[in-house]
């Protein structure tokens, strides 16, 4: 993928690689990865790719900046259009997202920038760029007044023949793509799912359409082998769109199945705003910025973001970049510390605070000169409520999810902001040791966590901040940060402000208006309380030994894992192997070992699977059956799935500090 060029529509790619003859399609993935390395020339909209000689393609985005139409990408060529250099080119484009939106200077939709989820994500609307942020999501949070109710039991609904065929198409195509693996999943079985979303998009299934947009993008990134790939998340792509096709071919699917279109920003009327902390964005494809969290006084989260192409360079002094909500005079850094009074506001569904032209917003009054806002304080308001909670239960609603729900809103959810009190215990190499201070119950009864920094570019402030924290055992803190819902007991933390009544904590200038954001504010020693301070606060409970205990990495699971894995990097021949060899490695043995004898079964149903082919009358061996193949690789990742998630989930629980 070349970010240079703009976005293409997935319908547009599919038409172009279906109109080459067989010969054409064999060079198209060679092709494809030399076109990506060729400069591309921008001729006021246009943007043109010289592929040889005599052939150039000129690309021409419409108003929303991508290629929707094939009339917009022409090239100079004898055999255009049905040629191998306008489907190549068209390959080397970033996926764009359909029907998105417009409001104020962004588009509003999914990820065309590609941008990995962990480090935030963007819109693009001719090289800008407004972060979507399932950071922080416009529903109350967990512990203050919330208004969520609970949701209503979901009616079946009755498929139309074309949803049937479009989800059955769907089906096809992925299960043709997991028996390939990725180093055969080029272009031509891309174009193949790409045509089969392009289908489900017009029969209404909105979120089969996304899934398999998604098994794209991580497609390409695991072939080009881009740095923000991570095989887990591939996998749990496949899974996801597996999982819906497979539903929504059941008897009685429900409404969540088919989903929901992307949606504008709609009206939220007027909103009084406090900053909570500012995140610093830096992602793979080359966006960087900043996202700045806010709460509102009836505890509902928002956020506001500015991420746009320029990576850490840009990440590092986004934080003095202007809110562009209409204040015009008040940066990211005083917002996380301030706060707004916005009239007109605009929201998306993940809780962005839109800039369109009727936006009116204008800094709170009172605070201090330095900020020129009145900031939310940590320790009285909607936002106090969240350090009341027991952080069990607060990551416990956040791990909640059935197999079957939108993996977008369970992200959402899992990513929601946590706060928590704790007791730094230790260090273990760039991660804290800390323990939870519950609110009114002995130190006894905390979890036992790992803080881990939010990103380890050198050019932020996290990891220099980590080693400050790390020289105060018994450290007292208030922390906000997000969920590791892969990793047992883990805490990303995104801001820290000094713990109430007590002088073991940390010592801010009044400027900083009693938090630190990690990412962009950095600790000195003068913050810090000295050693005699803290150690007569008293000594810091600490659990079994310096390390947290990883029941994932301890569960003999990680033989299923390798197998799941293994089906999407490798493809069916490599998962087959262990049926050929009498499974040598013993993986099935040490699974019912260790107490996992439905995840042995599943295992060995699917390599079994993997190997067997059909015999015709005669006994000649015929092709593999690639539905039975993915039905049983479907029922291996699910399984795994849903026991990481118990294992993760049960290390948040203050009994699992003594197993």
């Amino acid at each position: 993928m070349n970010p240079e060029l703009p976005p293409a529509a997935p319908d547009v790619v599919a038409a172009a690689v279906e109109g080459l003859t067989t010969r054409l399609r064999k060079k198209l993935d060679a092709a494809i990865e030399s076109y990506a390395a060729l400069p591309v020339v921008v001729d006021g909209t246009v943007r043109r790719v010289r592929c040889g000689e005599d052939a150039e393609v000129a690309l021409t985005p419409g108003p929303s900046g991508a290629v929707t139409d094939a009339d917009q990408v022409v090239c100079t060529c004898l055999l255009a259009p049905r040629c191998l250099h306008r489907a190549a080119v068209l390959g080397a484009c970033p996926l764009a997202e359909p029907d998105a939106g417009t409001e104020g200077e962004g588009v509003v939709g999914a990820d065309p920038a590609g941008l990995d989820a962990a480090d935030g994500s963007a819109d693009g609307d001719s090289g800008a760029a407004t972060a979507d942020t399932t950071l922080g999501a416009a529903t109350p949070a967990d512990s203050v007044q919330s208004s969520r109710t609970e949701p209503e039991p979901e009616q079946a609904v009755a498929l139309t023949a074309a949803q049937r065929a479009a989800a059955s198409g769907l089906w096809t195509a992925a299960a043709a793509l997991l028996a390939a693996g990725v180093p055969a999943a080029g272009a031509v079985p891309q174009a193949e799912l790409l045509r089969a979303a392009h289908t489900a998009r017009l029969a209404g299934l909105h979120r089969a359409e996304a899934a398999a947009l998604r098994v794209v993008r991580g497609l390409r990134g695991a072939r080009a082998r881009q740095d923000g790939h991570r095989l887990a998340d591939l996998v749990a792509q496949v899974r996801e769109l597996l999982l819906t096709t497979a539903l929504l071919g059941s008897a009685a699917p429900g409404p969540a199945l088919i989903g929901t279109a992307r949606r504008a920003y709609l009206p939220g009327g007027s909103l009084r705003v406090h900053g909570v902390c500012s995140e610093p964005v830096i992602a793979a494809t080359g966006y960087g910025g900043v996202v700045t969290h806010v709460v509102s006084e009836d505890g509902r989260w928002f956020s506001v973001a500015d991420v746009k192409p320029g990576g850490a360079a840009r990440a590092q002094g986004a934080a003095t970049a202007t809110v562009a909500l209409g204040s015009g005079n008040l940066d990211h850094a005083r917002l996380s510390r301030g706060g707004l009074l916005i009239s007109g506001a605009t929201v998306s569904s993940d809780g962005r605070l839109g800039s369109g032209k009727g936006v009116r917003a204008t800094p709170l009054p009172g605070g201090s000169s330095a900020s020129g806002a009145d900031g939310g304080s940590w320790t009285s308001g909607p936002l106090a409520a969240l350090f009341a909670r027991p952080l069990a239960d607060a990551v416990a609603e956040r791990l909640a999810s059935a197999p079957d729900a939108d993996p977008e809103q369970a992200e959402q959810r899992a990513r929601e902001l946590i706060g928590c009190d704790v007791v730094l215990v230790g260090a273990s190499g760039d991660h804290l040791i800390a323990r939870e201070l519950p609110a009114g119950r002995p130190e006894a009864d905390g979890v036992l966590l790992r803080l881990a920094p939010a990103s380890d570019h050198p050019g932020l402030a996290h990891t220099a901040n980590f080693r400050r924290l790390a020289s105060r055992p018994g450290l007292r803190l208030r922390v906000v940060g997000r969920l590791d819902p892969d990793r047992a007991a883990t805490l990303r933390p995104l801001a820290v402000a000094p713990l109430p009544g007590t002088e073991a904590t940390l010592r801010l200038p009044g400027d900083w208006r009693g938090h630190a954001d990690l990412g962009y504010d950095r600790l000195e020693g003068a913050h810090l309380p000295s050693p005699e301070v803290v150690a007569a606060a008293g000594p810091a409970m600490a659990g079994p030994g310096q390390d947290l205990p990883d029941p994932l990495a301890q569960a003999p699971l990680w033989r299923l894992r390798r197998l799941v894995e293994t089906a999407v990097s490798g493809g069916r021949r490599a998962v087959a192997e262990p049926a050929r060899d009498g499974d040598l490695r013993g993986d099935g043995a040490a699974l019912r070992r260790g107490g996992f004898a439905a995840a042995a079964e599943l295992a060995a149903g699917l390599t079994a699977e993997a190997d067997r082919r059909t015999r015709d009358v005669f006994g000649r061996t015929g092709g593999a059956d690639p539905d039975g193949y993915a039905r049983s690789w479907l029922a291996a990742a699910v399984y795994l799935a849903g026991v990481e998630r118990a294992l993760v989930g049960a290390t948040w629980q203050p009994a699992a500090v003594g197993a």
